[in-house]
């Protein structure tokens, strides 16, 4: 077997917020031409390290080596010059610029007279953006786009520059099973031309499927190393990643329904950009106490609009009725859904459910400022105690309360906004994607805490792109396919096939 070629080493690392120590002596051999994936829970320290090697962290400990020789990036801009591009988890474009203008941010193309070339930059763009199978006209502001079409950007920004090495955090969380298939294409190829993959994600399926090796942390620390990834099995990746085998597994209880919580009738929400049509037709829905509604359908389907509907965020462009405990409500505004009872847990935890330099007190207490208001004024005991009520509840990992969400890992500022709206104490939650970009883990815990809300009466529905979790964790599926409910199946009656072949139609 020859001897892998060492692109880029982290030798030492350790990187520090505060009290907490992220990374601890973390040496890591990233390997010319392979596909080296990162695994490890939330919080074990893998975006982090990514952003050291990519010059987003400039201050650490340890040192740094590419193809040898000791570097020491500034920024992501010099490591990106030196060949080193990342796609953040949390995606990094920004919102007012077109696709094109993001892509080429800071590497603009200049004609002869040295005006920006906004003709040669589209056309660079679509260009990387076909090869990604995604057709998006390039002068789309990014704010007009879905998340899993944001990332498609990012992914076509990193393969735009050459690079030598490519950093890819979560790039699946959010994409389609097509689009994850044209990913891995990308992928091949760039391992043929000796490209270095750094990849993370938490689907172990799709690990497998594209991993040369794995690379293990744990609490901040290099754990160990798996070479032989044909021989390695799932647990074997699990027992390193955690330490031990998952136990307690998921396994759904049958809860005893109660009333009807949430019913709502003919939905509709056109499509603003193309009049007759509609982002969301002609939904019926209803949800008791103690049942979890799934609502499964591919990127596009109407998922996330439907949710934005009944939480009031569309309340001029909206038809239909919504009925809480049989009672008809107008829901004008996200102050009239909240004070129905409805809470709503978003897609994007970054961009609509956290302010990320705010503590996690801040947040939680944001959507019911009143409980911590005392004699007209805030009340920093009582926002200390409602944090600290959530944080115990809901296992958010932190050594305080008073620490910044934006410092925390994605599953456990995942928990701090399900935390921000159950101090609500909603009726029906609404979770969007709860689990996009969470370890197998956490996920597990997720899921214990749906399973436990509605033992204690609460109806919830869930958005999932995972068909084996939305069949996992909800009573009743129903699928959608073109902004319609094309099928519904109840537990027993869910199977992948079928499931597919109604969100497709």
């Amino acid at each position: 077997m020859s001897k892998p070629n060492i692109i880029l080493e982290a030798k030492g690392i350790t990187k520090k917020f505060g009290g907490v120590t992220a990374l601890n002596n973390v040496n890591l051999s990233v390997h010319e031409g392979k596909v080296n994936v990162i695994v490890g829970e939330n919080g074990a320290g893998k975006s982090t390290l990514m952003k050291v090697l990519s010059g987003v962290h400039a201050e650490y400990e340890g040192q740094v080596l590419l193809d040898g020789q000791l570097i020491k990036f500034s920024d992501p801009k010099e490591a990106m010059e030196n060949g080193i591009a990342i796609i953040h988890q949390e995606l990094n474009l920004i919102p007012h610029l077109s696709i094109t203008e993001n892509i080429f941010l800071g590497r603009e193309i200049q004609n002869s007279l040295g005006f920006l070339d906004y003709k040669a930059m589209r056309k660079n763009a679509a260009e990387m953006l076909g090869k990604l199978g995604c057709d998006i006209d390039p002068r789309t502001h990014i704010a007009e786009l879905r998340v899993g079409e944001q990332q498609m950007v990012e992914i076509a920004k990193a393969l735009s520059i050459n690079a030598r090495v490519i950093i890819m955090d979560e790039p699946t969380s959010a994409i389609s099973d097509a689009e994850v298939e044209i990913l891995f294409q990308n992928i091949e190829g760039l391992i043929k031309d000796n490209v270095a993959i750094l990849y993370i994600s938490h689907k172990l399926d799709e690990l497998f499927k594209i991993a040369h090796r794995f690379i293990a942390l744990r609490d901040g620390s290099m754990v160990g190393v798996i070479e032989d990834v044909q021989s390695a099995t799932k647990d074997d990746l699990i027992k390193l990643m955690v330490g031990r085998s998952i136990e307690n597994n998921f396994v759904k209880n049958k809860i005893p329904l109660g009333e009807e919580v949430l019913r709502v009738e003919k939905i509709n929400l056109p499509n603003p950009e193309n009049p007759g049509t509609y982002l969301v037709q002609d939904m019926n829905l209803s949800v008791k106490k103690g049942e979890v509604v799934g609502i499964f359908g591919l990127m596009g389907a109407g998922r996330t609009e439907f949710f934005e509907t009944v939480f009031g965020l569309h309340p001029k462009k909206m038809r239909g009725k919504i009925f809480i405990d049989g009672k008809e409500v107008k829901i004008k505004s996200v102050m009239n859904a909240v004070d129905a009872g409805i809470a709503l847990v978003p897609e994007d935890r970054k961009k609509d459910g956290l302010i990320l330099h705010m503590s996690i007190a801040e947040n939680i207490s944001m959507a019911s400022i009143n409980q911590v208001i005392k004699n007209g004024f805030l009340s920093s005991a009582a926002e200390k105690s409602l944090a600290k009520q959530y944080i115990n509840d809901i296992n958010i990992k932190t050594p305080s309360e008073k620490q910044e969400a934006g410092n925390l890992s994605g599953g456990n500022q995942q928990k701090i906004v399900i935390g921000k709206w159950l101090a609500t104490k909603p009726k029906v939650l609404l979770l969007d994607e709860p689990t996009r970009g969470i370890d197998v883990n956490a996920k597990n815990e997720i899921y214990h805490l749906i399973d436990r809300l509605v033992k204690e009466g609460l109806a919830v529905i869930v958005v999932s792109s995972e068909l084996p979790e939305i069949m996992a964790i909800s009573d009743r599926i129903l699928v959608m396919s073109e902004s319609k409910v094309t099928a519904s199946f109840t537990h027993e009656e869910a199977r992948e096939d079928k499931i597919m072949k109604a969100a497709i139609l």
